[in-house]
């Protein structure tokens, strides 16, 4: 009954959505962007929006593919489009994550799931170049400085791990620079990195030390676009300024921090972080943070913080609860160690599936608070490779939101996870069924998912107003109802909300003198509607289960 009163109301305030928003964004321009408390929005560049039909096809990557095993059309000049449009904005995101944009490999791959090509940006054949498929470097500066213009943060896709698969098309790299056996057995430590992630994916050397040249498929290609001195020059003042050995790794590193210092990207996403030495990642901070500060010294009029690059790292099955350490079994690693500011946490959809909002919420607050204390953990409840999403069939929009959103962390909101997008697609395989095409026509023709996306609008930009809601310290009131409090300090700014959830509709009373005074006027940012406070209370009267109390 709660969910068709949400789904009612929603419809009735849908028209007034972006107008709202946006007067909301530049009402509180002073919020601090807090990484700890960001709205982060993944979404699979190919998969997303197409803005540039003529980049479609590119290599003759004409083959036919199984099924959403191809390109399919999205690209940078895509997410650029509902940047510019204030998608994002509604959304209450503050950043944005893309897969990789580097240059695929031409050819495709047919094992066990039919033809395949690179759509999803891991297999590269070129860190230095982006995929046509994708857009150009003109299209990445234009998506960098139109999310920069509203406040919002890029992070890129980072894999040191591997090269893409061996193809006709596609050799493989040098013997000094990848491995091809064995495969990983993933039962201690060693054979969870010496090896190769599964059959035909090069594993990168990491470990090595010791100088190699660069692999001739990348000499003769950069001779024949016209770039082979200017990229020798770079890598030349790269290895004099850091005395790195010309090791593979460290080509890599070089190849990536570029994209800090020539577009000014925010952060990365790291893949594959348990299958590297854990040493690799102190190094490739070190150099992340050199680039930024030199992108911010170099760009003065472009810098929008004082905040560090973010790193955030996918060590493949770590949970909150074991702190700052995954467990190899033989081995524990701590990957915050001069390494990442947050790791993606494995364990919220489990969580969330599991526990009440007050258990969730608490234990979350109480790890962030102390095992945690100075950095983060990324929640999410579905993802492009998780066969195992929350909610795969999507018959729990409303309470996927809320969750997610309210929880302490970062939160990382899958594309289409706003829109109900399904995540079961009959005729895929594998992690293909996550990877369908943004449903634009739903958000566009269908009232219910209207009604969803409002919801997941109204959350999020609470969320992104707040710095409390991810970063803050939570404070159970009552539990019938289910009112808490989130609080979050830093320097002289200070900020305090209020959030009912599963109330009954109509009239609440709540006693707030413990938060604000007499006085006081609060906005229920749900119900878009004003309370004083009187004798340290409000009474607030909505039709909605949920109340969102912050100060006006």
């Amino acid at each position: 009954m709660k969910q068709t009163i949400l789904i009612m109301m929603a419809v009735v305030l849908l028209s007034n959505c972006k107008e709202k928003a946006s007067e909301k964004a530049e009402e509180k321009p002073n919020i601090p962007f807090v990484w700890e408390a960001a709205n982060i929005y993944f979404l699979l560049t190919d998969r997303f929006n197409n803005g540039d039909l003529a980049n479609d096809s590119n290599f003759d990557r004409t083959l036919p593919t199984a099924k959403l095993r191809g390109f399919k059309g999205g690209d940078i000049k895509g997410v650029t489009q509902k940047i510019e449009a204030g998608y994002f904005t509604d959304l209450g995101i503050n950043a944005i994550w893309m897969t990789p944009i580097v240059e695929q490999i031409h050819g495709g791959t047919d094992e066990g799931t039919g033809l395949t090509y690179g759509f999803h940006g891991y297999w590269a054949s070129d860190w230095t170049a982006i995929d046509p498929n994708f857009g150009t470097q003109e299209d990445l500066k234009n998506l960098v400085n139109a999310a920069h213009k509203r406040g919002i943060r890029i992070l890129l896709d980072a894999v040191i791990n591997h090269t893409g698969p061996v193809t006709e098309k596609d050799p493989v790299w040098p013997e000094d620079w990848v491995r091809t056996e064995p495969q990983c057995a993933y039962d201690n430590y060693e054979n969870t990195i010496a090896c190769t992630l599964v059959k035909n994916l090069p594993d990168i050397r990491t470990e090595s030390n010791d100088a190699v040249e660069l692999p001739l498929q990348l000499v003769e290609k950069w001779k024949k676009e016209g770039r082979y001195e200017q990229e020798v020059e770079e890598l030349d003042a790269f290895f004099k300024r850091t005395g790195y050995p010309r090791a593979p790794r460290f080509y890599i590193m070089k190849w990536l921090t570029d994209y800090i210092t020539e577009f000014g990207i925010d952060g990365y996403r790291v893949d594959t972080v348990k299958h590297t030495e854990e040493y690799v990642w102190q190094e490739f901070k070190k150099e992340c943070d050199y680039a930024f500060t030199e992108f911010k010294k170099n760009n003065p009029k472009k810098v929008l913080d004082d905040n560090g690059f973010y790193l955030v790292g996918e060590v493949y099955n770590y949970g909150i609860n074991t702190g700052q350490y995954f467990d190899f079994g033989d081995k524990k690693v701590n990957y915050f160690d001069r390494s990442f500011q947050s790791l993606i946490n494995f364990q919220f959809k489990w969580n969330a599936a599991e526990q009440d909002y007050e258990t969730l919420f608490s234990s979350y607050s109480k790890y962030l608070t102390t095992e945690l204390e100075d950095y983060g953990t990324l929640n999410y409840l579905s993802s492009h490779d998780d066969g195992h999403p929350f909610d795969a069939k999507r018959e729990k929009p409303f309470e996927t939101a809320t969750k997610l959103l309210l929880a302490p962390g970062t939160s990382q909101v899958y594309y289409g996870d706003e829109s109900a997008r399904s995540l079961v697609i009959d005729g895929t395989e594998g992690d293909a069924t996550l990877r369908s095409k943004m449903n634009w026509g739903a958000i566009q023709g269908d009232t219910k998912t209207q009604a969803i996306l409002k919801h997941w609008q109204k959350l999020g930009r609470f969320r992104a107003n707040h710095p409390a809601v991810g970063a803050g310290t939570h404070h159970m009131i009552s539990k019938t109802p289910y009112w808490f409090s989130r609080s979050y300090a830093h320097n002289d700014y200070n900020d305090v909300v209020i959030i009912g959830l599963d109330l009954n509709t109509g009239k609440n009373v709540l006693d707030v003198s413990e938060y604000f005074k007499d006085g006081d006027v609060l906005q229920d940012a749900y119900s878009d509607t004003a309370v004083t406070v009187k004798n340290g209370s409000v009474i607030l009267d909505s039709e909605f289960s949920m109340v969102l109390l912050e100060r006006l």
